[in-house]
């Protein structure tokens, strides 16, 4: 999953941005509100982790602001205005979910993913689409109850793909998920994942839709509990 992080304490952001890495998170990170806005803009992410005390623009007015523009993404304040009536503020503005600082990285990581997983309308942890389930806390995928190693970006399109289930993403939209930036992406890379994926989930499971993109039908996912296998 592609997050934003807009955070502009160069210790804080650049162990936060090393810890969500390591859940599995792919983090493009600003260090002021006006960066914070315009990235947010671009509907490149599947979450933000946005400071309040932001320079150039306060993290607040960035909230609003993106609000007043529909812009849906979910919102995760993370501060250290640990008043009650702030809290109440930033939550009335828009935001999703709100953190105060210091904060546990392990809990960061599970509130993105549930804030991800209500974004896209899914109530349970568990995502299963015919004989394959994912599991995005243990970051974990299994095809007729055995484990599957994945490669991270072959991981993460097949989690795109199962969160959007029904949705035809393109290639572009794909990539966004995938990819951060700085790094350098090869023509046909989701074409040769999607490759790799059929070859170990099955052909059928992901369907191409000529001149447009890939799906998971919507027919062929279902959710479970989380102690599920």
């Amino acid at each position: 999953m592609r997050i934003l992080l807009a955070e502009d304490d160069e210790l804080l952001g650049s162990g936060i941005r090393a810890g969500l890495a390591q859940h599995g998170f792919a983090v493009d990170w600003v260090r002021d509100g006006v960066a914070a806005e315009r990235e947010l803009a671009t509907g490149a992410y599947q979450a933000c982790v946005l400071d309040l005390g932001l320079p150039r623009l306060d993290g607040m007015d960035v909230l609003q602001q993106a609000r007043a523009r529909r812009n849906t993404t979910p919102v995760l304040v993370l501060t250290a205005r640990d008043a009650v009536p702030a809290r109440i503020a930033g939550l009335d503005a828009g935001a999703d979910d709100y953190l105060i600082k210091p904060v546990d990285l392990h809990e960061l990581a599970a509130r993105l993913r549930a804030l991800v997983r209500r974004a896209h309308g899914q109530r349970d942890t568990l995502l299963v689409a015919g004989r394959v389930t994912l599991d995005p806390a243990a970051h974990r995928v299994r095809y007729d109850g055995q484990s599957i190693e994945l490669p991270g970006r072959e991981y993460d399109l097949l989690h795109a793909l199962m969160l959007n289930a029904g949705r035809v993403l393109s290639r572009e939209q794909l990539e966004q998920h995938l990819y951060q930036w700085g790094s350098e992406i090869n023509s046909n890379a989701v074409e040769v994942h999607i490759y790799h994926l059929r070859r170990k989930l099955g052909a059928a499971l992901i369907e191409t839709v000529r001149g447009v993109g890939y799906r998971i039908s919507r027919s062929d996912l279902s959710t479970r509990p989380a102690n599920d296998g």
